[in-house]
């Protein structure tokens, strides 16, 4: 059985962080109806590589789901909603400040027409705040929460992450709220309204940032390879350093191409095994006892010339050659993969993270798999609906329409573009 088998969720989400939550949910089992304007979420013809087909922008974060086309600027269309809305446990939505409140379904509104119904909403900086009307995109999302400012090197400009923190990360926040509110509405038959702001996910992500902006009205951050000092106020970008209490870093390995890095942890208990590995064909045989790393204290004073002898060894070496002679001595390390290594990688295949689909208008294409394995109730991913694919199967096995209502209803306009205002 599904996990959310039974749970029903009218998403109006668009682009990548709304669709990310419902599709999560819909792998969990959970029947999203993807309810969509006539032109359909905008992302079907973003950075389209097929002609006249949906593009992976679309696909990768659609999975599972059935799709409605519903026109909200017709009084048809509205009724439409509105009975959907008493037949479902869930509403999600990312549109801009007040849009939903505009069409006259506030909040209050949607809870008065279904009591028990859990609103899900993605704001860019929330509803409240001298920020609660601006507009928000991801990087802004990272700019804005913490993220820039800490990634990249001290003498450069400030870098957005590859990682979409700002849209996937508030997904996966919404989920989390959604998941609860459900359980209470359970419990007490009363929904509420659960909002998440990307700027707002992006903080909670950077936590650790937090903790080190904290120690430094104390300290120094003995840790970090570029010089920092109690009161020094931000925290400063430091490249590849692990940021934590063991020291870590990115090692250049051969052919020194782009991806060509180990990333390596020298925990204090590896530290000698590695050093007698690596000292002899260094030329420095008693390296384990040298006192410029000996210690801990004295490899973070001194972690700028350790980096530079480790990258020295491994200058003879790839990356999984290196892993390699790591892995032995207990030494935490991993290459960096590229999307190439990825997509080919037998580990990333057998978890099932990199899945093959078929799509009617693109054919063969791959997704990202599910990242949360439930061990009773696995994932089953399906391709990501056509825009209104199954308008008419949802008016009928949802609510309940016959055939005579559903063309009276495509007679008036209620699934159509509306037409266009004379000149």
């Amino acid at each position: 059985m599904e996990a959310l088998k039974g749970i029903r969720i009218l998403d109006m989400s668009h682009v990548q962080a709304g669709p990310t939550c419902s599709q999560l949910l819909a792998w969990m089992g959970a029947d999203v109806i993807k309810f969509e304007n006539p032109v359909g979420d905008a992302t079907r013809g973003q950075l389209r590589d097929v002609p006249n087909a949906d593009s992976l922008y679309f696909t990768m974060l659609n999975c599972n789901k059935r799709s409605i086309t519903v026109n909200m600027k017709n009084a048809e269309g509205k009724q439409v909603f509105v009975d959907l809305l008493k037949k479902c446990d869930i509403i999600m939505e990312n549109f801009g400040p007040g849009v939903l409140d505009r069409f006259g379904f506030t909040w209050e509104k949607i809870h008065e027409i279904n009591p028990k119904i859990v609103m899900g909403s993605i704001k860019g900086f929330g509803s409240s705040g001298p920020y609660a009307d601006f507009k928000a995109y991801e990087n802004v999302a990272q700019a804005m929460g913490g993220a820039m400012s800490t990634t990249g090197v001290p003498e450069g400009p400030p870098f957005v992450t590859g990682a979409q923190i700002g849209d996937t990360g508030t997904g996966l926040h919404l989920a989390i709220g959604l998941l609860a509110a459900l359980r209470q509405a359970e419990r007490t038959g009363q929904g509420q309204y659960v909002e998440v702001a990307m700027m707002d996910g992006v903080m909670n992500l950077c936590r650790v940032k937090f903790r080190d902006h904290q120690r430094l009205t104390r300290q120094a951050l003995t840790e970090y390879s570029v010089p920092t000092h109690q009161g020094m106020g931000d925290v400063p970008r430091a490249g590849n350093d692990s940021g934590g209490g063991q020291l870590g870093n990115a090692i250049h390995c051969k052919p020194h191409g782009p991806n060509d890095w180990l990333y390596v942890v020298v925990q204090e208990a590896v530290w000698e095994g590695l050093a007698n590995r690596i000292g002899p064909d260094l030329d420095l045989p008693s390296l384990a006892s040298d006192p410029r790393f000996a210690k801990i204290g004295d490899r973070r004073k001194n972690q700028n010339d350790m980096w530079k002898l480790i990258t020295k060894f491994a200058e003879k070496y790839s990356k999984r050659e290196f892993m390699a002679i790591l892995n032995p001595l207990g030494v935490p390390c991993g290459p960096i993969m590229g999307t190439e290594d990825l997509a080919n990688d037998e580990h990333v295949r057998g978890r099932d993270m990199w899945v093959e689909l078929d799509h009617p208008q693109r054919g063969k294409w791959f997704n990202v798999g599910m990242p949360i394995k439930l061990s009773a109730s696995p994932a089953v991913i399906k391709r990501s609906p056509m825009l209104g694919e199954n308008t008419d199967e949802v008016l009928k096995s949802v609510l309940g329409y016959d055939d005579a209502r559903i063309a009276n209803l495509k007679q008036a306009g209620a699934f159509s573009v509306p037409p266009k205002k004379a000149a």
